[in-house]
């Protein structure tokens, strides 16, 4: 069974940092390229960050770059989303999710598996 399962949400003052994990399972994170995704309330969801173990590479959104970090751990089968300098709107439900293919890009669309999503809020 193909499944993505994030954890490390949670509640976090603004200039905090969190860490979110994705574990897959069901294949292996090399060949695909893996986004992370996020949902804020009365939002659209929006790309964040993207990975692509096959071809070394990630992508940010601009509201991502310089506060926050795609990684992954092969051994593993996890990616990591280290978001650090975090501000109140950045709260959202994160969703971490696969991609049709091992090109980064950001269009939801490309994606066919998405875990549950983890919750974080960024407040005072």
């Amino acid at each position: 069974q193909v499944q993505l399962v994030e954890s490390g949400g949670g509640l976090v003052q603004p200039g905090g940092s969190l860490r979110l994990s994705c574990a897959a399972s069901g294949f292996t994170l090399d060949y695909s390229a893996t986004g992370w995704f996020r949902q804020a309330p009365g939002k659209e969801r929006e790309g964040v960050a993207c990975i692509s173990s096959r071809l070394g590479s990630t992508y940010y959104a601009d509201s991502a770059k310089g506060r926050f970090t795609i990684s992954r751990d092969n051994a593993k089968n996890t990616v990591y989303l280290q978001m650090n300098s975090l501000k109140p709107e950045d709260t959202a439900v994160y969703y971490c999710a696969k991609k049709s293919g091992y090109v980064c890009s950001l269009r939801e669309q490309s994606f066919d598996v998405w875990g549950q999503g983890t919750q974080v809020t960024v407040s005072s």
